[in-house]
Order: C-alpha cells, then structure tokens, then sequence
C-alpha cells in the first residue's frame, strides 16, 4: 500500500541494513564452505516418504458429497476444558490459572511529534518506550470493574453494545466486559466508510458505543443519522478535539466507567454457551456489510480447536497483537492467547518495525521491544517483507546478493526435505552470516506464524520458512465459520495447502457440476467446500432471507455453511482451495477464466501492488486494473533513462505500462496461464487501494463491484 499516513505498511528493506555491512571476508568463507560442502556431506536419500495423514474420510449427514474429519480427533472439540463452555467461562478460568502471569501489555508513549513531507503534508512520528504489563488476575479486576461501570453508567444490559476502535488492550478488556453482563458486541471496522458504520449502529439497535478517542470525529460526522446511540464511551489519548460536537449523547471516558464500577459493583449475569457474544459486521466485497451472529460456543470451539495445533503454546509464549481485533481472524487469535494463559503485547503496523511510518528516528519498533514468539499476519504484509528484502539484497549486489541467495537456496532445500546437510553444522553458519539480521526485525525469536485472511502465495510462504526460521501456519476460516475451518500443522512443509479440518469441523465437498468440479475428480476429489461443526455460525444478523440462502441444518442436527470456495482434498486429507463459484466468468468464445486465481499469478510480478482482472462475456479477452510498486517502478524508470513529471505521468507512459505488461505475461506463462487469461491490456493506477478509499476489505481483498463502479470508465476505455 502507499506511504500516506493512513496506510498500513512495513519497510522491509529495513531488514538487511545491518546484514550489508563489510562482509566480505565471511561471504567469501560462507562461499567456499557451500561449495564444499556437499562433496563432503554424503546426499542423504530416504527413498519414497510415508505420506502422514491429517484427515480422514467420514460419513455424515446432509447432502451428498465427500467428508473429513482431523485425524487427530474422533470426536469434535467444542470446549478446551470442561466447564469452559462460553467466553465468560473460558476467560475467568484461564486468568484464574494464571492470575500471576503478564497478560497485556502496551508501550509507554514518551512523545508524539509531527514532520512535515517533500509535498506539504504532515506526519506522525511516535516515540515510544518499553512494554507495560498487567497480570491476568489485575486484567480481570478490570474486565469486572468495566461490566459493572456499564449497568451504573445506565446501559441496559438487554440492548447492544458496539466497539469502533482500533486494536489495543483496552479493546479486549470492554470485549469481555460486556460478557460478564450476557451483553451482545457489535465490532466494526476502524476503516468502515460512514455509510457502512451507520447501518450497523442502526440496524443492530446499539445504545451504548465504545470507541476509539481518534475516531470521535467521524462518529460526530454520522451522529445525526443514529437513532439508538444514548452513551459514548471513549479510549483516552490526548486526541480529544471532537468530544466538543458530539451530540445529546451521554460521553465517559472508559477509566471513568471503571471508576464507576469499582466504586459500585454489580452481580455478573453470565451467558450460557448458545447466547449471541458477537455481531462482526464484515467489510463484504459487495454492497452494505452483513452482521455476523457468533454465538459462544462458536468462538470457544474455534479456541480450542486451534489449541491443539499450535505445538507447545503457553505461558512462555509472547503474541505481537497488531491486526484489525474487528475480523474475526485477529478476535480468534487473541481468544486462543488467552486461553493458553500466553501474554499478549499490542502494537500497530506503523510501529511494528524499527522503519516502520510512526517510529520516530532513534526509536525502535514494536516488534524489537516485545520480541514476540508468536504472531499473525495477512499474506499481503507477508508479500511485502519478501519483496522489501529481495529489493534490498539487489540493490547491495556484488558478494552480499551472491552470499544471500547461496544461503537461501541451500536453506530451501532443507525446508524442501531434499537436502538433509544443509541442517546442523550448515544451517548454523547460514544463520550466522546471513539469516539472524534479518529475523531480528521481528525480534528473533518467532518460532510460529499464523497467516490468514486470503491465500498466502507459495514462494512467499517458502521465503518466510528460510529467512524468518519458522513454520507457518496456514489458515482457512470465514467469519461465518467464526474463522474455525481449516489449519495448516507445524510440520507439513507443503506450500499452497490450508491443511486438514480443524478438530472442530468436518469440511465436505460438494460436486458444482456446472462449474466442472466434481468429487469423482481425478486425482483429487474436487468441489464446493461446506464446513460443518462447532464453529459454524448463527446466520445473518437480520437477514434470514441470506441466512437460509447459504446455513444448511441437516437431519442430525448439524449446522453446514456452504462458502462458495472451490476446494480439493489431498490424499493426506489436506484442503486446498483453488477457486470461487462467484470469481468465474465465461468470455465469448466459451473460455472460463477464474478471477482470483489469475490474480494470484499476476501478483507475483515484481511491479504489482495490487491487482484487479475483469473479465467480460461479451468480450474474447480479459484486462487488468494494476496498481504498481512505486518504488520498484521508479526505479525501472530511471534505470531505462525515462523522464517523468510525477508518479502520475509515469503510469500514463506506453512504456511502462509495456514494462509491467511484459512483466505479467511473464508471471502468468511461470504459473502456466492460458493465453486467453493473460489480460490483453492494462492500465497502471498510480493511487494505492485502502480500507480507507473503500476499495479493499480490511483483510486487504479486493471489493469486487466498488472497484469496478469506480473505475467503470477506465475499463470501458480497456475494451474500446
């Protein structure tokens, strides 16, 4: 994304700053030493490898199609101990298991100043200290103290409640609050526009809204238009400008509303485990977002479930917390913290690394400070560290591009399994010289990521196995499935899978004959992924039109979502989704062509940020919206000698918009693309796509139909 400061972005060429220097001495060594090495080291073949299963087939109810189960599990899990059957349960147990144990923490800001850009505007800059930690006994006081500040500050715990913030412990602490008195939250994107942020408030009845001081201004904007907002409570900071223009509304501060509780508690009214804790209003690729009901048990089974595959989580482990807590990606995550009693840092992505937008020079980022063992990511986040690094390492040239890309490939191939000597004695000389710079940026001490939220590209993935030292764990989940669907295990290197069911779900197949993809497939059953289980959500919050359109309840009971993905198993019971029902389109002459997976090909591209393919059936070809790399396209240009006013007139040039055309054909032909799926034109935009301008989910998926209304003429101009 671009560098506004609004942006969410990681300047990973940062990683290799210390990595560069005067090494030349040790690359030569590393160099001579990676020659030798395998005429010492005897290739070590292990013949044809035993295959582990990870799911299995299983009969089940319903409509006709292929089940799996996890192998792990007969059984589905719904709970992680007994008695911990709602987030109320599960919250008090674990911090009464770990009351002395740190549970939150967020830096001490020392000061925030202000530099002024090339073009005018000003920008941010934070300078920040350590950490600071409550124990989850100390956090629990407070989740207490909150729920009864709730009922004096004279909220009706039979109406709804909505949090409109950005992610930080305050966040979590008002989230379980609101639990202790069976209080419904609604969570919405930080990002929302106001037309989006005004039929959730309204149309979820919230009376009470919880948010972010930063954000009181563009609640302001809206208040006219809220029908059932009667108190406002906001996060303190020293932004408090809009508090003045706020309304009738009834505003506290959420240290005032604590006060309020501690000063006069309130007996909890605690849910049972089918009560609605959540209504997530998704930021939807179509149309105004849709309210997601969750109920308790569906966040517990999904917590469990992914308990049993993090290998190891506890009390030891240190989770960098920095994602949207509004998706239900990051809300699952920390709900999986909590549960394993691991403390939880918060940061943001314009703090995370010591380059990052916000961090004032001298201080350094989230990541340096908390060195985290764990953390989750989107796969664009993780596009970005791998084309931030390989930019920096070919900028270097010379003994530090050839040391680096020696070092890799040996590493790769013990990633791969097929080359066993470049563990021990070679992995540590790699790690030495080479891989231990850049895995300090994130702290050098992750040993598990989560990655969710869209597919995670192959050499991605691979990329951060090698240079960040750890496995990924792949996940595929929905907000309609409370993210519970699918998990990628710690020790299947295979790339471009999601992995076996989550213990608390089956995943079937269900043949989509028109769109060719059946389960008597060869060699992988194939078809439309229905997830069925614990996870799988209540419906649409208002909606039951689209609820029964998409919720299936078979004649045993069990509750299936049907996710429009196109997915085959693998023979070790593994999912991989290789399509969308709603992403095909059929050009003139009959071709179908897949949006999604085109796009995954073309992003590959060296110049891609973004990328959008449109396909029209009254057309023979396809064209592509891209929204380039500006700082790799700027750099083309000046190496080719093309002058330009600005980044604007640059992306109108023939040829660049021929150089990034020449670059996607190349992509596409690498990911064995048709013909008739490589777009026949493109035009480059020079302004990146945000959560803000609409025109991406917070997840950073593209918003189909916004994208093309918007651009509507640009793409009519392609055809022409």
């Amino acid at each position: 994304m671009g560098d506004s400061e609004g942006s969410e972005q990681i300047d990973a060429g940062g990683f290799l700053s210390n990595f560069t220097e005067d090494r030349s001495y040790s690359a030569a060594i590393a160099i001579t030493v990676a020659i030798a090495v395998p005429l010492v080291l005897s290739l070590v073949s292990s013949g044809k490898k035993k295959v582990k299963q990870r799911g299995v087939p299983v009969e089940v109810s319903g409509e006709p199609g292929l089940a799996m189960r996890n192998v792990r599990s007969n059984k589905l899990v719904d709970v992680p101990w007994e008695g911990a059957t709602t987030m109320a349960a599960l919250f008090e147990q674990s911090c009464e298991k770990n009351s002395q144990h740190r549970c939150l923490g967020t830096r001490k800001l020392i000061d925030r100043s202000f530099v002024t850009g090339s073009d005018g505007r000003k920008f941010e800059k934070l300078h920040l200290g350590e950490y600071q930690w409550q124990t989850f006994g100390e956090i629990f006081k407070r989740v207490c103290y909150f729920a009864s500040g709730l009922i004096n500050l004279g909220h009706d715990p039979d109406t709804r409640i909505a949090i409109f913030s950005d992610t930080r412990a305050e966040w979590l602490i008002a989230f379980q609050g609101c639990f202790r008195q069976n209080i419904t939250v609604v969570t919405i994107y930080a990002s929302l526009g106001d037309d989006a942020l005004i039929h959730s408030l309204n149309e979820t009845k919230v009376s009470t809204l919880i948010c972010d001081s930063k954000l009181m201004k563009k609640v302001a904007t809206v208040s006219s238009s809220l029908t059932t907002v009667k108190n406002v409570i906001y996060f303190e900071s020293d932004n408090t400008e809009a508090l003045n223009n706020i309304g009738d509304w009834k505003i506290s501060s959420f240290s005032e509303v604590e006060k309020m509780g501690q000063n006069n508690p309130v007996n909890a009214r605690l849910p049972i485990k089918k009560d609605i804790a959540v209504i997530m209003y998704t930021s939807g690729s179509t149309g105004l977002p849709k309210g997601v009901m969750m109920t308790h048990g569906n966040v517990v089974a999904t917590a469990a479930a992914v308990m049993t595959v993090i290998p190891g989580i506890g009390t030891n482990d240190v989770y960098l917390a920095y994602l949207p807590l509004a998706h239900i990606f990051e809300l699952a995550a920390e709900t999986v913290m909590i549960t394993a009693g691991t403390s939880i840092g918060y940061g943001s992505a314009l703090t995370l690394i010591d380059t990052s937008n916000k961090i004032k020079k001298g201080t350094v980022g989230d990541a340096s400070v908390l060195k985290p063992t764990l953390m989750a990511s989107v796969p664009a986040i993780l596009d970005r560290v791998r084309d931030g690094v390989v930019k920096k390492v070919e900028e270097k040239g010379g003994l530090t591009t050839k040391l680096f890309n020696i070092a890799y490939k040996r590493r790769l191939l013990a990633v791969d399994g097929s080359w066993l000597g470049a563990w021990g004695l070679e992995k540590l000389l790699w790690d030495a010289l080479v891989f231990k710079k850049i895995r300090s940026v994130l702290g050098g001490q992750i040993r598990f990521m989560l990655c969710g939220g869209a597919p995670l590209a192959a050499d991605t993935q691979r990329f951060i196995n090698v240079c960040i030292g750890a496995p990924i764990g792949q996940g595929y989940g929905l907000t309609e499935t409370c993210a519970g669907a699918a998990f990628s295990e710690a020790d299947d290197n295979a790339v471009g899978r999601v992995g076996p069911p989550l213990p608390c779900v089956y995943i079937k197949l269900v043949s989509w004959d028109e769109g060719g993809y059946l389960t008597s497939d060869k060699p992988m059953p194939r078809g439309e992924v229905v997830v069925g289980g614990f996870s799988v959500t209540a419906g649409y919050f208002n909606n039951e039109e689209k609820t029964n359109e998409v919720y299936k309840v078979d004649e045993s009971g069990m509750r299936w979502f049907y996710t429009g993905d196109i997915g085959r198993f693998h023979p070790d019971g593994c999912l991989e989704i290789i399509d969308r029902k709603k992403d095909i389109v059929k050009l003139q002459h009959g071709e179908y062509i897949s949006l999604g997976k085109v796009e995954a090909a073309l992003a590959s591209s060296k110049y891609v940020e973004s990328v959008m393919l449109h396909a029209d059936p009254f057309h023979s070809y396809c064209v592509a919206l891209v929204v380039p790399a500006r700082q790799v396209l700027e750099q083309w240009a000046q190496s080719a000698g093309i002058p330009y006013n600005d980044f604007t007139d640059l992306c109108g040039k023939k040829e660049t918009v021929s150089e990034v055309q020449q670059s996607l054909t190349k992509a596409g032909k690498e990911a064995k693309l048709d013909k008739f799926e490589l777009p026949a034109k493109i035009k480059l935009m020079p302004d990146p796509w945000t959560p803000e301008s609409g025109l991406v989910t917070a997840a950073l998926k593209l918003k189909r139909e916004q994208l093309k209304a918007k651009f509507k003429d640009d793409l009519q101009k392609l055809y022409g």
